[in-house]
């Protein structure tokens, strides 16, 4: 988990050490948050857009990092979906665990109080919460499942907005001046 504490402090806006949000509700995106995230996963060894069978007979979409460790393949995902993103890549990482395709896995999500200046609807940890019992309740043999809430450090309205992408709920707000 160091190597994925380490890319999650790094990540930084509008500052070399911290990252600064400006506070306009939905107004940020998301993606450029992520491929920053990835870019110091990959000083580590991580592997980035991996597309790997984690459930048998299902092949999911890229993974958005992982890692062939001494005990196993690990995965970690940054969400930048809705918090139907969030189960299915909780699902995902359990199934993979479950059929041995993985050892582990790690979901990072801002918290609601950083989602709400996010691009609209992006899962957040509080939303994900209550089914941790779930997931709990699964009773692996071998493998570890984790999910990472993450803030921003300050908001400044002077803060340049996190450039958004143009699918789903990112479309460009034409109240939002980007």
């Amino acid at each position: 988990m160091t190597e994925i504490d380490l890319a999650i402090s790094k990540v930084t806006w509008e500052s070399d050490t911290e990252f600064i949000i400006n506070p306009i509700r939905k107004g940020n995106g998301v993606k450029p948050i992520k491929d920053n995230f990835v870019k110091e996963l990959k000083d580590f060894g991580w592997h980035h857009e991996s597309r790997m069978s984690l459930a048998k007979g299902m092949n999911p979409g890229p993974i958005d990092a992982v890692k062939d460790t001494k005990i196993g393949i690990f995965a970690v995902e940054w969400e930048t979906g809705n918090i139907s993103s969030s189960h299915r890549a909780l699902n995902k990482m359990a199934v993979g665990i479950k059929q041995g395709q993985i050892i582990g896995g790690v979901l990072v999500l801002p918290v609601k109080n950083c989602a709400q200046y996010l691009t609209d609807r992006v899962g957040n940890y509080e939303e994900i919460e209550p089914y941790f019992t779930m997931y709990q309740s699964l009773n692996f043999e071998e493998g570890f499942m984790a999910v990472i809430g993450i803030e921003h450090d300050q908001e400044s309205s002077s803060a340049m907005l996190i450039p958004k992408g143009q699918d789903g709920n990112a479309k460009k707000d034409p109240k939002i001046p980007l």
